[in-house]
């Protein structure tokens, strides 16, 4: 069988960010057949990147699955324990990843490459004075009507709020992942060649107690800026975050849009300021960019998983480099 070159010019080790659409599609049922399909397809940029001779480390999204979860925990609480936030996060880290894992070793196996995935449930250290756990704003959940909000409030101990247009919703707090747990053994894992898949949906929200002990908490992490953290923490060169469009755009969606090629961090940090980036959307992705860069990392790309074999050789996508 046929293998990768491991002499790759220039061999680097890369994040790959996928976004929420790599798995779950708009307009879809969202059944389980639909999901590895959609993994499939999300792939194949990856497996280009394992072909050229990079390690691969892989982080993922997985706002659907988690809402359909707290759905199930809904209708089927009169006849078993309801499961807090961070088990459900570990849960479809755990599923999600073994699809992940499962796509990529068929894909690399038809493309006669040899090579050991894996996946690790990944803990993110945040900080418990963090801002947002006193100002929560991220929606989770199915929907509420407004008269079951008291009870919910009191009964539950949730913080609901309404979500303009659709009815009332639970939030809970988006804090900033500051460390991975794991990454000792993530990187040992990567250094030897292993394809880890890790830090799915931001990773599992922890704090450190007073005596030392982790304790979880019942948040979400924005998966694009835990990614940059990972590929800090264990010394990644490259981030590539896949998402629904292919290039960055200023002025997104009006008549002055104008798609980006490449920009510094610098320039960046002041597109982000002026607002053309905004939190619920490209936002985060131009963080996680920054924070990466600034911390460490040579070059992030921003690109569509449909464009993701284009990007790795330069012919799509937004990259972001140092300031020169």
């Amino acid at each position: 069988m046929r293998t990768h070159s491991t002499e790759a010019i220039d061999r680097k080790t890369v994040v790959v960010a996928l976004g929420g659409n790599a798995i779950t599609q708009q307009f879809e049922e969202g059944n389980i057949h639909e999901q590895f399909a959609n993994t499939r397809r999300s792939l194949e940029g990856v497996a280009e990147l394992i072909r050229m001779g990079h390690r691969v480390l892989i982080t993922h999204g997985n706002g659907p699955q988690v809402g359909n979860y707290l759905i199930r925990v809904e209708e089927s609480r009169h006849l078993v324990p309801p499961l807090p936030l961070g088990i459900i996060v570990a849960d479809t880290e755990g599923g999600m990843g073994y699809m992940i894992e499962q796509c990529l070793q068929n894909i690399l196996h038809d493309h006669g490459i040899e090579k050991q995935v894996a996946c690790i449930v990944t803990q993110m250290l945040v900080d418990k004075h963090d801002p947002s756990i006193k100002n929560p704003t991220k929606y989770v959940g199915p929907f509420f009507k407004k008269e079951q909000v008291p009870e919910l409030v009191e009964k539950r101990g949730w913080i609901m709020k309404e979500d303009p247009g659709r009815g009332w919703r639970r939030v809970v707090p988006s804090p900033q992942p500051k460390s991975v747990v794991e990454r000792e053994v993530i990187r040992l894992l990567v250094e030897n060649d292993v394809v880890v898949i890790a830090a799915g949906g931001g990773g599992i929200p922890v704090y450190i107690e007073d005596n030392g002990w982790l304790e979880g908490l019942d948040a979400v992490i924005d998966k694009d800026l835990a990614s940059a953290v990972l590929g800090n923490d264990i010394g990644a060169q490259e981030l590539m975050i896949l998402t629904g469009v292919e290039r960055v755009a200023l002025h997104f969606g009006t008549p002055q849009q104008r798609f980006l090629d490449r920009m510094t961090v610098s320039e960046a940090e002041r597109y982000l300021a002026e607002g053309h980036f905004p939190p619920g959307s490209m936002g985060p992705k131009i963080q996680a960019a920054i924070n990466f860069i600034r911390n460490g990392g040579r070059k992030v790309i921003i690109t569509s998983i449909e464009k993701s074999i284009d990007a790795v050789y330069g012919r799509a996508g937004t990259v972001i480099l140092p300031d020169a």
